[in-house]
């Protein structure tokens, strides 16, 4: 699609003031691979393997059983806490199985999944009525259908969106960021979905405007996405959301797709460390997720499918996808015309911040936006990893403004209460620091490995403070009972000290009759005669 001189003047003449975040890289973003084609509708495969535990916070409790007949938008797992999300059929068909099958995760672990065999008539479930009218209904019954819907951050962390739309107490949201930025190479599902579907995500947009209740609403978007954000344009200018919403270039560097590094960009304020993005007032979401807050509350539909990448120069047709959750990587692959050439690589999510599959059958998430297969030639063999030279490159690229020289050599010596010191939970894992790392130290994964064993020995600690938390209250249990017990005894004996002497003359027949059996028995057996007599 080429732009017109006049979409670009309107680019062009954007004031709005812009602020720098620290370091970042300029990478090449590989986007013309998959961008150039439409999304297209992938068709419904024979079988959906739907984990049921798709989002950051508790798992889904399943609802149905093996040989059950489900249906297209039928909730088949319901969310167990407050930061959770149900998970819906995303197609109708029978349960085979509910057992652990392998998933996209870093872990390459299995996980608790639904498995269906689609029947091919894609049959809906009975969906409840659209909020069209939401401006004039209760805000928590919105935000209720948006939790049913089971929508949550499609830009990969996965955070269930009713939570975020909660407004705070202790502090008022005023500004909702739109994340369109998508600075990872290779992605383009949110550039394909602002280009084709821009009204539909202002709808969203506007949802979520009302339930927040803020003043402004700021829709960031990389600058080498000129297409994307004139139609974004055009779409606001029918509306009358141009009083409090702006659509505003940025520059084109990574990682200014981050939560943090976006808000910096836009507003100038800095998120505290280990802080949350609330904390100062604002709100971030996702094109995709504002797209599945549309579709539920005004057409009353569950998130059960989304748009994927499905890139990388192995594959014979790269382009974007629009899938059932639950569809298998190997059917996406089919679908692009299979491999190229066979892959040194395939990664889930982009090259700097997705992780490696070991194989293609698992399953499409609600957080997964990219499939990408890595020729030898995009993805080399890593050099082996040389001595740290202190050269410093890595910490004038850290957008977190951290020191991954010194975080690399307390993980490595596995210092870990010193390198939280160093606001390690502040590393967001977009990967510049090894970028620019002239000894190819794999920077990261030290990083990686760090939180993991901090988070596997705070959970250890928990448990461990549980354990002496139940043996006092057991052991506080006991010494009462016992307290208890004693108070009683004491309380009988005092009963029995203070109680009146009896009279003993009613017993006086009683002993004098046995005295007098006494003096019998004695008396019979002086009289009886011995043999010798």
């Amino acid at each position: 699609m080429r732009v017109s001189p006049m979409s670009i003047a309107h680019l062009l003449s954007n004031k709005r003031r812009l602020w720098k975040f620290h370091g970042g890289i300029h990478v090449p973003d590989e986007k013309a691979l998959s961008n150039a084609h439409a999304i297209e509708t992938l068709p419904l495969p024979e079988r959906l393997v739907i984990p049921l535990h798709q989002h950051i916070g508790a798992p889904a409790r399943p609802l149905i059983k093996v040989g059950e007949r489900v249906l297209k938008g039928q909730m088949i797992a319901e969310p167990s806490g407050f930061i959770s999300a149900p998970v819906h059929a995303s197609s109708s068909g029978q349960v085979i199985a509910i057992e652990m099958h392998p998933v996209a995760h870093p872990s390459g672990l299995s996980a608790l999944c639904a498995i269906i065999e689609t029947d091919g008539e894609d049959t809906w479930a009975e969906l409840p009525p659209p909020l069209s009218d939401y401006p004039q209904l209760d805000s928590e019954l919105v935000r209720e259908r948006i939790r049913w819907a089971g929508v949550v951050g499609m830009g990969g962390a996965a955070f269930p969106t009713s939570v975020k739309l909660v407004p705070r107490i202790d502090r008022k949201i005023h500004t909702l960021v739109v994340n369109g930025a998508e600075c990872e190479p290779y992605i383009t599902c949110d550039d394909r979905l602002m280009r084709e579907r821009a009204g539909r995500i202002l709808e969203g947009v506007r949802i979520m405007h009302h339930l927040l209740g803020v003043a402004e609403v700021l829709i960031g978007i990389e600058d080498n996405k000129p297409e994307a954000i004139e139609q974004m344009r055009l779409a606001l200018a029918d509306t009358d959301m141009r009083d409090y919403t702006e659509i505003i270039p940025i520059p084109t560097i990574y990682p200014s797709g981050g939560e943090k590094q976006l808000i910096r960009i836009l507003t100038g304020k800095e998120v505290p460390t280990t802080g949350i993005p609330a904390q100062i007032g604002i709100v971030c979401q996702n094109p995709g997720s504002a797209v599945a807050v549309a579709d539920a509350v005004l057409a009353g539909r569950p998130l059960i499918s989304r748009v994927i990448t499905v890139t990388g120069r192995a594959i014979a047709q790269p382009r974007n996808l629009e899938v059932p959750v639950g569809t298998m990587a190997d059917d996406l692959i089919a679908h692009c015309g299979g491999y190229r050439q066979p892959p040194r690589k395939l990664v889930c999510g982009g090259p700097m911040m997705g992780f490696e599959l070991k194989q293609t059958s698992v399953p499409v998430t609600k957080a997964a936006n990219c499939l990408l297969a890595l020729s030898a030639e995009e993805s080399p063999d890593p050099s082996p990893a040389l001595a740290c030279i202190r050269c410093g490159l890595c910490a004038e690229v850290c957008p977190a403004k951290l020191l991954p020289q010194q975080l690399y050599w307390y993980a490595r010596s596995k210092e870990f209460d010193r390198i939280q010191d160093y606001n390690l939970f502040d590393c967001i894992e977009c990967g510049c620091c090894a970028q620019v790392c002239p000894s190819h130290i794999p920077l990261v994964q030290y990083y990686r490995y760090a939180k993991t064993e901090i988070w596997a020995r705070e959970q250890e600690k928990r448990k461990a403070e549980l354990a002496r938390a139940r043996h006092a209250a057991k052991q506080e249990r006991l010494e009462r009972q016992k307290q208890e017990r004693q108070a009683r005894l004491n309380k009988q004996k005092a009963a029995l000290a203070t109680k009146p002497s009896t009279d003993t003359s009613a017993t006086a027949p009683g002993k004098a009759a046995i005295e007098a059996a006494r003096a019998r028995a004695t008396a019979k057996k002086v009289a009886i005669p011995t043999d010798k007599q």
